[in-house]
């Protein structure tokens, strides 16, 4: 039986613009079909940091500046990039897979993701959207438009938003079913559309949920052999852009929760991937996660780097 690989890849791996995004997602695509061909099963969650950040300020501008176009939700934003972001995947996807003869679907899926409306997140904005500011600039913003502002990992500033954690795709027998027909799936876009449950059905609410936890989630609820998290680096580093920086090939649940205690992992960057490796192992005790860039993936997968994570 095939193994079953959920893969979360970084909004800011998928470029600004549409032209920038295109041609990344071409080296996306081949290292997903890579892995079909290699033999498994893929289920594709993805960011939208930067994208759903550019629609909602596209979105503001039109409404402020004359544009006569409504102010758009965030929710909405949120659906937008989904469907903006899983439209140039899995066209790039189809067009590698038929490059190479491989007779498979691929199709995105817009998902929502119960959120709890009582979550502390909603108190304390920490995920970073839209783009990268020098400090001056986000400063003028934060007055203008009343934003929260971070520094993002030494790359510069960066709007914050909620980050409630994931409790529920919605979508989830949607993905199931489309997975035993054997079809890549493309789901969880951006975290997920975050949904709070009412008496009237679900409703949107203004957050980001990270990408990385949603597909722990996913990989949770969908019984997959392993969460494979794609970012800018090959392998998880202590003492990060130090003079004492090592590179970590395999940690156990103890010693990453150690390594979190002392502050080697980044919020808003390498640390909500570690957590979310550490949500899914700790559930799956077969289960493995691996944190490593998306051109080694392929190696990565065959123990020639990466991180590994297990329980």
């Amino acid at each position: 039986m095939a193994k079953r690989l959920v893969i979360a890849l970084g909004g800011n791996a998928l470029g600004n613009t549409p032209e920038e995004q295109l041609e990344l997602v071409k080296e996306t695509a081949s290292t997903i079909v890579d892995l079909v061909e290699e033999g498994y099963e893929v289920i594709v969650g993805h960011g939208n940091g930067p994208q759903v950040g550019m629609i909602n300020l596209a979105m503001e501008y039109s409404a402020n500046n004359g544009g006569h176009t409504p102010l758009m939700p965030f929710p909405e934003c949120g659906a937008m990039s989904q469907g903006y972001i899983g439209y140039h995947l899995q066209q790039a996807i189809q067009r590698k897979l038929q490059s190479r003869q491989i007779e498979k679907q691929c199709v995105s899926i817009i998902t929502q993701v119960v959120v709890d409306e009582n979550d502390e997140a909603f108190q304390k904005p920490t995920k970073p959207v839209g783009s990268f500011y020098n400090k001056e600039d986000a400063e003028r913003i934060e007055k203008e438009k009343g934003y929260t502002f971070v520094e993002d990992a030494g790359r510069g500033y960066r709007r914050v938003v909620p980050s409630p954690k994931p409790c529920k795709i919605v979508e989830l027998k949607v993905v199931e079913q489309l997975v035993d027909a054997n079809d890549i799936v493309i789901t969880v876009g951006g975290g997920g559309i975050p949904v709070i449950e009412t008496e009237d059905g679900y409703a949107g609410v203004a957050a980001v949920i990270d990408k990385d936890r949603s597909s722990a989630r996913l990989a949770l609820d969908i019984h997959a052999d392993m969460l494979v998290i794609l970012t800018a680096v090959d392998r998880v580093c202590i003492h990060f852009n130090q003079p004492n920086q090592k590179e970590i090939s395999e940690m156990s649940v103890e010693e990453a929760r150690r390594f979190i205690a002392e502050g080697h992992f980044a919020p808003g960057s390498m640390l909500p991937k570690v957590e979310a490796c550490l949500d899914y192992v700790s559930h799956t005790p077969d289960g493995t996660a691996l944190i490593t860039s998306l051109k080694k993936a392929k190696l990565a997968l065959k123990g020639k780097t990466g991180t590994i994570i297990k329980a």
